[in-house]
């Protein structure tokens, strides 16, 4: 079954907020496996700001973080929810590739999909692209803990 997420219930699931949310729609989610987002990519970001001011690109390390928020709302959803007790880190980007810019105006659309899971280790393959064109890829690798 697939199904689609606003803002607020990404919000919901994870911690990041404004300027560091990098989500803003889930579009398609099959729990356990795949999942979807929208990030529309607008001027306005503070990002621009700093990152190549005067031919503004979106930086490659935030398209990666919003690939790894995408592979972490992909693990909430399969759990069925964000559990209160659980922590979930960043601890790998593997196999990571960047093939053409990202630039304001541009829909960057990110598909995570489950790989594997062993332990309290999980890695998932991430792809973006803008108007069905590739972007980056990379395998992000995440691990739950419990919060004390």
């Amino acid at each position: 079954m697939s199904i689609e997420l606003d803002i607020l219930k990404i919000q919901a699931l994870l911690p990041h907020r404004y300027p560091f949310l990098l989500v803003d729609k889930v579009i398609a989610c099959e729990a356990g496996s795949r999942l979807l987002v929208i990030k529309n990519v607008t001027y306005s970001e503070p990002f621009f700001e700093g990152y190549f001011p005067h031919k503004p690109i979106m930086s490659g390390v935030l398209i990666l973080e919003a690939m790894a928020q995408t592979a972490g709302l992909l693990g909430f959803e399969s759990a069925g929810g964000k559990p209160k007790d659980m922590i979930c880190y960043l601890v790998g980007i593997d196999k990571a590739k960047f093939k053409r810019p990202v630039v304001p105006g541009d829909q960057l659309m990110i598909e995570a999909r489950f790989l594997k899971h062993k332990h309290n280790l999980w890695v998932y393959e991430c792809q973006a692209s803008v108007d069905g064109k590739f972007v980056a890829s990379a395998e992000i690798r995440y691990a739950t803990v419990l919060s004390t």
